[in-house]
């Protein structure tokens, strides 16, 4: 038997991890000094309201391996292993935490994977693992399977302004763009866990169809490519483009999911983010 932990940083809306059984660890927001658990105290309209009105930006902080430890023992008591795809290391301190949550609760067969993405990536990989679970892999094979599976996907994403990326310190390989696209608007990308820059055009609207013509011409046919959309704060605009590549890609319906405030503190609002994977 294996048990799901995912975290809030994979995009999924809460009640469609319940509804799958996966339990879910939450980021903390710290606004002015107040922290604020995603999953309970604090949602993305909640938090953009709150950044409107903040004297300076919020922080995030990784979930402790205090939430972890109770999970951990109340699973190994139950004859459970669990398999935990967290965020990025490069991007997020979850990893970390879990480690250390497993090392103080060594009687639990614990398995920790570093997927190198986030939001909507993560999200396609938390429900594979949960897939897998339920048709019986063990552990082992699910988290080589995951990491297999994370090293083929592809990334891009918009933003309105780097501001976000570079003073909470995201921005990875993308920093030499800081100064230099005040009449630009790069395409952002994950490579390896970190934010690339991926090209730069000249305003948003070529940006974004820019964005639309890389996944068709990468992103293979067919539900295979689990692909999803993901933004903050523009749910029209990005049903509309989830609508268009669905149309294109020959898939029934891609997911829309709302990015949680863990990623709008580092991404800033207005992120839109298309994530799919490529055959091995």
């Amino acid at each position: 038997m294996i048990k799901i932990i995912a975290d809030t940083t994979c995009g999924l809306p809460l009640t469609e991890l319940a509804q799958m059984g996966v339990d879910v660890i939450p980021q903390i927001i710290i606004f002015d000094g107040k922290p604020y658990r995603d999953d309970t105290e604090i949602d993305t309209p909640t938090f953009l309201a709150k950044l409107k009105e903040a004297k300076e930006l919020p922080k995030t902080s990784a979930p402790p391996p205090a939430m972890y430890e109770p999970l951990f023992r109340k699973y190994a008591e139950q004859g459970y292993s669990i398999v935990i795809p967290t965020p990025s290391a490069e991007l997020s301190g979850t990893y970390r935490s879990a480690e250390v949550a497993a090392e103080a609760v060594p009687e639990a067969d614990v398995h920790i994977l570093d997927t190198r993405t986030v939001a909507g990536g993560l999200g396609a990989l938390v429900k594979k693992a949960k897939a897998w679970a339920d048709e019986g892999k063990n552990p082992e094979s699910i988290v080589q399977d995951l990491a297999d599976l994370s090293k083929r996907e592809v990334v891009y994403f918009l933003v309105d302004t780097l501001e976000y990326l570079y003073k909470g310190g995201r921005i990875g390989n993308a920093a030499y763009l800081i100064g230099s696209v005040l009449q630009m608007k790069p395409i952002l990308g994950i490579d390896d866990g970190k934010v690339t820059a991926v090209e730069k055009q000249r305003t948003s609207i070529k940006a974004f169809n820019r964005i639309k013509e890389l996944v068709f011409k990468e992103c293979p046919h067919g539900e295979q490519s689990l692909i999803t959309v993901s933004h903050c704060g523009g749910q029209e605009r990005a049903e509309q483009l989830a609508a268009e590549l669905s149309q294109g890609l020959e898939v029934d319906r891609i997911p829309v999911y709302e990015v949680p405030p863990a990623i709008v503190v580092h991404g800033g609002p207005g992120i839109i983010e298309v994530s799919f994977f490529k055959p091995a």
